[in-house]
Formats: structure tokens, C-alpha cells, sequence
């Protein structure tokens, strides 16, 4: 009886580790706890290191000129005989430069989740950060693709690796307000 109740008691144990193993290293996560936890599903996050910079220069220059010229001398009709000897000229000349550089830089992190994993290992990142310093509010929002493989062991992936990136900074408040022309000046603007 004795026995029996060892093999009873043996088996409840066995069973009580085999659950307490399954909640340790649970079946859906790698098999390692030493495991690459790279993001590849839909709701990992990954952050972006956003660097971007951008120049733009475009120049552009016109110019035109027109001169005409008419004269009658004698023989030349009623007209030049009244006036012996007449001449008429005219001339016109336009000219026009103009140039417009534009340069841009920014630096930022933002955690992304992925939102969705295409069959070829591209995830779709979606994410956004709002920032409130001094009652400004700046909030960057950045969506586009990036390959499993393109994503760092920390999670992180540079910017330049997010094909058809969507990267938007805008600012609202006092400071934002101040450096938008005023209402005269974009009427003017509007009309002209």
C-alpha cells in the first residue's frame, strides 16, 4: 500500500513540475530564456532612431529683350509728305533671377509597435511621441516598413532603414503661433 501511495504521490509532483515548467518558458516565446527577443509580431516594439537631413537649392533666371523699329522716308505716301521725315521705335527688355535654399535636420527616438508582419519578414511600424515643454506641444508620428533582419538585437532600427517612411514634427502653442505671418500679411499674400 505503501507503494502505491509513492507512485499516487510521484505522479501528482511530476504533473505540479510539468505546469510550473510550462508557466517558466512559455510555448509561445523562444525556447531559451538566453534567446534573441527581436520584435517580429504584431504588438513588439521597436524604436527608430530617427536622423534625417535634408538641402534643397533651386535657382532659376530669366531674360528677355524686344526692340522694333519703323521709319518712312520721302516717297512713302501722304503721311511722309506731311512729315518729312518720320520714325517711330520702341523697346523692351525684361529681366528676372531668383533663388530658393532650404535645408532641414531632425534628430529624435520614437517607439514604434508593429501593427502588422507581411509574409516576406516586413513589419509595419506605426507610432507616435507628443512632447509638452512650456505649454508648446511638439508631437513626431512616423509610419513606414522595415525588415526583420534590418531591426538591431536592442530593437532599434535606424531611420534610414524605414522604406516608405512618413516621418511628421509639428509644433502648436504660443511660440508656434508667433511664427506664422499675420492675418494682413497673408491676405495680401492670398491676393497677390
Amino acid at each position: 500500500m505503501s507503494v502505491t501511495l509513492l507512485s499516487i504521490l510521484g505522479m501528482v509532483m511530476g504533473c505540479s513540475l510539468l505546469t510550473l515548467a510550462e508557466s517558466l518558458f512559455p510555448v509561445d516565446q523562444p525556447a531559451s530564456m538566453y534567446a534573441d527577443r527581436k520584435a517580429r509580431r504584431p504588438g513588439d516594439l521597436v524604436t527608430v532612431i530617427i536622423v534625417e537631413q535634408a538641402q534643397a537649392r533651386q535657382t532659376a533666371g530669366t531674360s528677355t529683350g524686344k526692340d522694333s523699329e519703323v521709319s518712312v522716308g520721302p516717297g512713302g505716301g501722304v503721311l511722309a509728305d506731311l512729315i518729312p521725315l518720320l520714325r517711330l521705335g520702341g523697346g523692351d527688355t525684361f529681366a528676372a533671377n531668383g533663388a530658393t535654399t532650404r535645408g532641414g535636420s531632425l534628430t529624435a527616438k520614437v517607439t514604434t509597435k508593429v501593427v502588422e508582419v507581411y509574409p516576406n519578414n516586413t513589419m509595419r511600424l506605426e507610432g507616435r511621441q507628443k512632447i509638452v515643454i512650456n505649454g508648446e506641444e511638439q508631437e513626431i508620428v512616423l509610419t513606414g516598413l522595415v525588415r526583420t533582419e534590418d531591426v538591431a538585437s536592442d530593437n532599434t532600427v535606424l531611420s534610414t532603414f524605414v522604406a516608405d517612411a512618413e516621418i511628421s514634427f509639428v509644433g502648436t502653442g504660443a511660440l508656434a503661433e508667433k511664427n506664422k505671418p499675420g492675418l494682413i500679411t497673408r491676405v495680401f499674400n492670398w491676393l497677390f
